[in-house]
């Protein structure tokens, strides 16, 4: 079940790089009619320069605190739909942040990807600094890093394999609305 409408955002979406969180935030924000927030947006926004740039000048801590920051504050100020940062739910204190929020009711959506369905949407560029040198052997590493928390944090799964960004928005806003949690592949 989402969170009521005042109480933080009405969903959250995490995944990796590719599964598709900034795309499906933005038409789960049209179908409901609300604000859409994006938490790399605020780091840019703050620092005043795209991602790669921070993790190139300050590296990565200074970009990881900037989005712990950005984090905390979006679940507090914004009602509509979130989308995180791939590698936000690693800091302890976002975890934390996410399992209070889990616990009041709110819904945090796990989008799922393999590396096939992720390469084409990533294309593996510059703009994404972790995945600089061998794109899609760094690609498989952070996800098997990632995936036990992923898991842990979220309420729902939602695989994005074979699924059109508005088909994912459909299965997630359905799977809200019916109050369903766990795995959503069918």
């Amino acid at each position: 079940m989402s969170a009521p409408i005042g109480a933080g955002p009405r969903v959250v979406l995490i995944g990796p790089p590719g599964a598709g969180k900034s795309t499906v935030a933005r038409r789960l924000a049209q179908l409901w009619a609300l604000e859409v927030r994006d938490t790399d947006d605020d780091v840019e926004a703050v620092a005043g320069k795209p991602i790669a740039e921070i993790f190139v000048d300050e590296g990565e801590p200074h970009f990881r605190s900037l989005e712990r920051t950005a984090v905390l504050a979006a679940l507090t100020e914004h009602t509509g739909v979130l989308a995180l940062g791939g590698g936000a739910v690693l800091d302890e204190v976002v975890q934390r942040a996410l399992a209070g929020y889990a616990a009041a009711g709110g819904a945090v959506v796990f989008l799922d990807v393999s590396l096939a369905a992720a390469a084409p949407r990533v294309g593996f560029n510059v703009s994404r600094p972790l995945l600089l040198g061998n794109p899609r052997a760094r690609w498989q590493a952070l996800m098997e890093a990632r995936r036990p928390v992923y898991e842990q944090v979220s309420t729902l799964r939602v695989g994005t394999d074979q699924r059109t960004p508005d088909e994912v928005a459909t299965v997630v806003a359905d799977a809200l609305a019916t109050g369903e949690e766990g795995n959503r592949d069918d």
